[in-house]
């Protein structure tokens, strides 16, 4: 049997194949749910309603035994308010279980979705081959899949955290979140207040009283999307003392003209979306429970196929 929560969720038997049906009864069951969750949840419970189909394979990794488990779906939906912690249930008929150290990282990633209900897309002739019995553990020296595990795991921290600013941090309290980070580098900051059209947002000195040289003067830009183009980067430069520095911040890009002028001026420096990420997980220990709390990232570990391996004497 294969079993979901989503207990608020009424019977889904009669419910039309609509996704903004299913959108609309997820809104109702859960009116306080996070932005962006109803329609993650609806689309789950759509696929395992009207998508999933008799005769097609399903996976279980299994994180208490450490297994994956093959098996096919024998029924059509069914709806049982007896089993009140998980009423949506679909009959499957398990066959085999694999041990995880079988499937290549790549697989392994792929099925670890933080999804419930997902499609296997990329790897699914490794699972196809182990329930015809010809699996094969994999050696993490051997296996090209690391690299992609790695640079996914990469990208998708990296688009989490730009979005996530850029939705929640859009406009002024995007320059409070530059000029706390520039606090956990060292920086002293003054902020100019919302509203302020100087075309600088930030200063950031070293000293208590901003006298000190360098002086930073920073302008920052929350769009996501988009490059910056040079009449921002040159507008800022022309508000920058010989003696001083120029920041420009974005979650974006820039154009190949601003960033050619850029590099031309020595005191002018120009941050990307990808560079403020770098910069973001490297300070990230230092930030304050607020920007925590708002953008919640946890220290992990990833493979390194880069590293040698140790050659022992």
């Amino acid at each position: 049997m294969l079993v979901l929560g989503w207990k608020e969720v009424p019977d889904l038997t009669n419910v039309v194949a609509d996704r903004d049906a299913f959108k609309k009864l997820v809104a109702e069951a859960y009116p306080k749910a996070k932005r962006g969750a109803i329609p993650n949840n609806a689309g789950q419970l759509f696929r395992f309603r009207h998508e999933m189909k008799q005769g097609q394979h399903v996976l279980y990794p299994c994180k208490t035994d450490r297994l994956i488990y093959i098996g096919k779906v024998k029924g059509d939906y069914l709806y049982s308010p007896q089993n009140s912690e998980f009423p949506h249930q679909r009959s499957v008929e398990w066959s085999k279980s694999v041990s995880r150290l079988k499937f290549s990282q790549g697989a392994l990633y792929e099925m670890n979705s933080a999804l419930t209900i997902f499609r296997v897309k990329n790897y699914a002739d490794e699972f196809f081959a182990a329930l015809a019995g010809r699996e094969r553990e994999r050696s993490v020296r051997e296996d090209p899949t690391v690299v992609q595990v790695q640079k996914d795991i990469e990208e998708t921290t990296s688009d989490f955290i730009i979005k996530t600013l850029a939705q929640e941090l859009k406009g002024h309290p995007f320059a409070d979140f530059v000029a706390h980070l520039l606090n956990t580098m060292g920086y002293k900051t003054r902020i100019s207040p919302e509203g302020a059209d100087g075309g600088i947002d930030i200063i950031a000195h070293t000293d208590e009283l901003g006298f000190v040289p360098p002086i930073i003067k920073v302008q920052v830009k929350s769009a996501e999307a988009g490059s910056i183009g040079d009449p921002v980067v040159t507008a800022l430069y022309g508000k920058v003392e010989p003696k001083e520095f120029g920041l420009v911040v974005t979650l974006g890009t820039y154009s190949n003209q601003a960033k050619q002028f850029a590099r031309n001026k020595a005191n002018l420096r120009l941050i990307d979306g990808n560079e403020l990420v770098s910069l973001i997980q490297l300070h990230y220990e230092k930030f304050d429970a607020r920007y925590k709390g708002i953008l919640p990232l946890q220290r992990i570990y990833v493979p390194d196929p880069d590293e040698p391996e140790n050659d022992e004497e």
